[in-house]
């Protein structure tokens, strides 16, 4: 028996030794830093050199939901509120004396076991459901989550949108060359949270060109969050030097 132990373990070293070498490779995998910037006519302009503190960011899905988790907590509005059988109203007097009537024995028309009575363990508007969030922790789960996308190629750079007025064939236009010049077909295909567009500042045009679209969403670079980011699938950031200045200062 000890010799066939032996020779299982044997077996098995190459196997496991394979798997080592293969996660030593995976890490040693670098992402390129640098991606080109797109027109809005979708031509392919200059590669620029992106911060390895923005995007260069080990993935960390642990710190990552931590955030999710927390803002969605903090985001929730509590008002779903249920009386207690302490304040609702009636059952002052007893329904029916304790002893004589063939009935069960009651007390109060506020029982829980009543129509109209107080509810048991129903939702209070008392609780709190906030979390608190350091802003490190934050500023660091929004670098890992843009580090992540683009390692997974679904960061694109725009050198402006500008639209004389809001309209929102002018939107699609943009969106359909962007998707071509760049090869992602699913970015105007996609039903569902498609991209999410970021501006450097308030462009009117470009927010109300943009809003009648329901798989896009329109924020600036001061707003976006983790939440945001992992929701839709491609990050189109517009004005792509101020808009990456502003992230910076951020994580910074």
């Amino acid at each position: 028996m000890a010799t066939t132990k032996q020779t299982a373990v044997k077996k098995a070293t190459p196997k496991t030794a394979a798997k080592k070498t293969v996660k030593k490779e995976v890490k040693k995998q670098e992402v390129s830093l640098s991606i080109p910037v797109f027109s809005q006519d979708g031509k392919k302009g200059s590669d620029v050199s992106l911060s390895d503190k923005l995007f260069g960011v080990a993935w960390n899905p642990d710190m990552v939901h931590e955030v999710v988790v927390a803002m969605q907590s903090n985001a929730r509005a509590n008002t779903a509120h249920t009386k207690d059988r302490s304040e609702v109203s009636g059952g002052g007097k007893k329904p029916w004396q304790q002893k004589g009537t063939g009935r069960a024995r009651h007390g109060s028309r506020r029982s829980p076991i009543w129509v109209g009575g107080g509810v048991t363990f129903g939702p209070r508007n008392e609780r709190d459901y906030s979390k608190k969030l350091n802003k490190k922790v934050r500023a660091k789960a929004l670098a890992s989550t843009l580090s992540k996308k683009l390692a997974d190629g679904e960061v694109l750079l725009v050198d402006n949108f500008s639209f004389t007025a809001p309209k929102t064939a002018d939107a699609i236009k943009s969106l359909s060359a962007i998707a071509k010049g760049a090869d992602k077909k699913d970015l105007v295909n996609k039903s569902k949270n498609s991209a999410l567009v970021v501006l450097s500042e308030r462009n009117e045009a470009a927010e109300k060109s943009f809003r009648n679209l329901g798989n896009m969403l329109v924020s600036q670079a001061k707003d976006i969050n983790p939440v945001d980011l992992l929701t839709y699938k491609y990050v189109i950031l517009a004005d792509h030097k101020a808009t990456l200045e502003t992230l910076e200062k951020r994580v910074a």
